[in-house]
């Protein structure tokens, strides 16, 4: 189910990037957690301990941070996501990456997830080697969702009854794999540009999750398909969704891949 525009242009698209604070408090419950693994392989890499969040959001990422001993502070353009992860005690600055002014701070790492595809790539890339210090670490990744062959037709009949207009309403021409192999190839060419940082490298970290009837239903109305839909063509779209699920028993499992592009800030 495709959830952002195509890569070369999801940074300018602000009014989706901008409409995943509809509801806060869905979006943090349902949103997927990243694996254990690719956050202590950030942490191990990182030469310190005081990291900075692009695109904070409710704060998901900052939270799993912290609590593998790191300081976190937040950037995020959208106050009401911002506000969430205030009352969840991450200090929050309101701007896009692009116009924040950190005022002379910098930082051991720099880290976003499911964020940088609304960040311009190649001036993201020169304000993260900004702000980081000499071999400090910018981390970028992404968790990639797979449903079931079956169940991901479904859904994408779905979308094109209630939204047939849409490009969301369309099975995509590639997988979400490639889509989001696409997103770090822009991401790696953006630092790249930069020229301060060391060549990025790539990893990535298979898990999976079971999702219920409602659990899908929670998540599916906080991706980008959905966050702008009336409030009617939502409810027609979870009910197609629900039925979808219902038909295969109620639950099934979704495999993730967690994929990262990480590189190290090149001393001036």
């Amino acid at each position: 189910m495709p959830t952002i525009p195509s890569p070369p242009e999801s940074h300018r698209a602000r009014e989706i990037a901008e409409s995943f604070g509809v509801d806060t408090e869905r979006y943090d419950r349902s949103r997927p957690r990243y694996p254990d693994a690719l956050v202590q392989a950030i942490v191990a890499e990182s030469p310190g301990r005081d990291f900075l969040d692009v695109g904070v959001g409710t704060g998901i990422v900052a939270r799993q941070c912290r609590a593998a001993g790191c300081t976190v502070l937040g950037v995020e353009p959208d106050e009401r996501m911002a506000e969430f992860a205030r009352r969840h005690g991450i200090e929050v600055e309101v701007a896009t990456f692009e116009a924040w002014d950190p005022a002379g701070r910098t930082f051991d790492t720099v880290v976003s997830g499911q964020a940088w595809h609304w960040v311009d790539p190649v001036a993201g890339a020169a304000k993260a080697a900004e702000v980081l210090r000499p071999g400090g670490r910018l981390a970028l990744f992404w968790n990639v969702s797979q449903p079931p062959p079956e169940l991901a037709e479904n859904f994408a009949e779905v979308y094109h009854r209630a939204i047939p207009d849409s490009p969301f309403s369309r099975v995509p021409a590639t997988t979400p794999a490639q889509m989001y192999a696409a997103m770090c190839d822009k991401a790696a060419d953006g630092i790249r540009e930069s020229g301060a940082f060391s060549e990025p490298q790539r990893r990535q970290f298979d898990w999976e999750q079971q999702y219920t009837r409602d659990e899908w239903l929670d998540f599916s109305a906080t991706t980008g398909a959905t966050t702008r839909l009336p409030q009617a063509v939502l409810d027609e779209v979870l009910a197609g969704l629900g039925a979808a699920v219902d038909a295969v028993g109620g639950s099934f499992t979704v495999q993730y891949t967690a994929v990262m592009v990480t590189a190290a800030r090149i001393a001036a």
